[in-house]
């Protein structure tokens, strides 16, 4: 599922190549008809994110949310004035990368026709955007739209990292210090925070050198805003990148010079078996509640807590 670092992207996306312009709004699948049909022809004034829920607002009053789940992309082309990324989202095949279009787009305004489910279709004078496999594509009005971030967990990437350990921050202490559950499902669960999926929640847990299995309430208000500000860092550079990087620049076979391939990423996320980059014992994993969950059990044992 794409975490919400790819999200935050595509709404940077739709911002450069849609916002202020009229669009062309379809459901080629058919499934999406109704919401097309009261989308068609206005203009998308504006996209934000939050956590792993993208918000299009368009004229009138309507907004577009989508939640890709475990399977939705979106895919994009245009004319040669049409610059950005061709696809985001799922399946992923670059590493966690999606694909990028540096250069100009697919050489034509005009869709091709369309290739599988599409589910929504999104048409302006230089470009087109189409949606598959999406798990939420609905039309809701902006109160309905606005009481689904209420009930969501605060967004690491809704504060600028290094402001400190006010407002969402201490948003996030509270309510994770408040519950018993482990850390490792509360890290997934969006109602605690926005945004982190299985690769983060690996990551920011082994840079914290945090037990998976230490309860919430057990964790602490300084170390609770500590991994907040690590996760509102590392997402941020997920956002710059489009890739989840968490390890350290010297552990880069070429360091800080370039990027690393997807096998030099990350400390424990898929290093099953493999030695710990830390310490040299081999990373652990488990099922945890229905994922995998990866962790090194000396850099993160709970004695060292």
């Amino acid at each position: 599922m794409p975490e919400g670092h790819s999200i935050h992207r595509l709404a940077r996306q739709f911002d450069d190549v849609f916002a202020g312009q009229r669009l062309a709004v379809s459901s080629p699948q058919g499934r999406f008809a109704d919401g097309a049909a009261l989308l068609d022809g206005r203009s998308l004034l504006s996209a934000r994110a939050h956590g792993k829920q993208l918000f299009l607002g368009f004229e009138g009053g309507l907004v577009l949310r989508v939640h890709l789940g475990f399977y939705g992309a979106w895919d994009f082309g245009g004319d040669e004035t049409f610059r950005g990324a061709s696809s985001i989202g799922a399946p992923r095949r670059v590493g966690e990368r999606e694909l990028v279009d540096d250069g100009a787009g697919s050489a034509s305004a005009v869709p091709p026709p369309p290739v599988g489910a599409v589910r929504a279709r999104l048409v302006s004078e230089h470009g087109w955007a189409d949606l598959r496999g999406a798990s939420v594509c609905t039309v809701e009005t902006e109160a309905e739209a606005a009481a689904v971030v209420a009930r969501l967990g605060p967004d690491p990437l809704a504060q600028n990292p290094g402001e400190g350990a006010e407002g969402a921050g201490e948003e996030f202490a509270r309510r994770i210090g408040r519950r018993r559950t482990p850390l490792s499902r509360l890290l997934m669960d969006q109602e605690v925070v926005s945004g982190i999926g299985n690769v983060y929640r690996a990551e920011l847990l082994f840079r914290a050198r945090l037990d998976p299995a230490l309860p919430g309430s057990g964790l602490g208000r300084e170390r609770a805003v500590a991994l907040w500000e690590d996760a509102a860092e590392a997402m941020a550079e997920g956002v710059r990148d489009g890739r989840i990087i968490t390890t350290d620049p010297s552990h880069w076979p070429d360091g800080p010079a370039a990027l690393p391939a997807p096998q030099d990423a990350h400390y424990v996320y898929r290093r099953q078996g493999q030695p710990c980059r830390e310490c040299g014992e081999s990373v652990a994993l488990a099922a945890e509640a229905g994922r995998k969950l990866y962790w090194c059990p000396a850099c993160q044992r709970s004695s060292a807590q």
